[in-house]
């Protein structure tokens, strides 16, 4: 998501104390039948359909490491920089802390395999995809199943609850010839980016 300087600026000088609440808003919260819960927070995200990536780094002794992640969005175009949510618990995290560099590979329409094997924690999985490090970016690119491919250096993260927020700013890109429309992931199942 890219932000709206001026928008950005108008709506933090407003005063809070100057808010009124709409009329009919109840003030004492919701009611308790509408309350967030694991259950009804999955069933609102899952209604937000996503691109589907795998994050992808080099762990100790230089072995290829990954995860499937759709929590991922545009933070700044200048610098260019993204976000990834990760599991804090995740080996790869780990590696991309101590490495400080990533790959966000956007896997194509045809890459639902992919996205369920790096999803899996399968121990081989980089033994069952074609992949590559790209000279001068010293991280695993999914070549075979990808659209695109960002290369990122860690500049911040954050950790929330049980996620580590992970800001990376995009170092170089790569477009494949052979254009395929993005694999999507939303209310539970995948699906290619619509043609036309």
């Amino acid at each position: 998501m890219v932000t709206n300087d001026v928008a950005t600026e108008i709506e933090t000088d407003r005063d809070s104390s100057d808010v009124q609440p709409e009329r009919g808003t109840d003030l004492d919260g919701p009611e308790p039948q509408d309350a967030a819960d694991d259950v009804r927070f999955r069933l609102l995200m899952a209604g937000f359909p996503t691109g589907v990536t795998v994050i992808s780094t080099l762990g100790r002794g230089q072995a290829p490491m990954g995860m499937t992640c759709s929590a991922l969005c545009s933070v700044s175009l200048g610098p260019p920089t993204l976000l990834a949510c990760l599991r804090a618990g995740s080996p790869t995290l780990a590696a991309i802390r101590r490495r400080r560099v990533f790959a966000v590979n956007l896997l194509h329409e045809a890459a639902q395999p992919v996205a369920e094997l790096f999803g899996s924690g399968a121990p081989d999985r980089f033994d069952r995809v074609r992949w590559r490090i790209e000279p001068s970016w010293g991280v695993p690119v999914l070549f075979d199943d990808v659209h695109a491919v960002a290369r990122c250096r860690v500049v911040d993260s954050k950790l929330v609850g049980d996620h580590r927020v992970v800001f990376g700013e995009v170092t170089h890109i790569r477009h494949y010839a052979e254009i395929r429309s993005p694999l999507m992931y939303g209310r539970r199942r995948y699906a290619g980016w619509p043609a036309g």
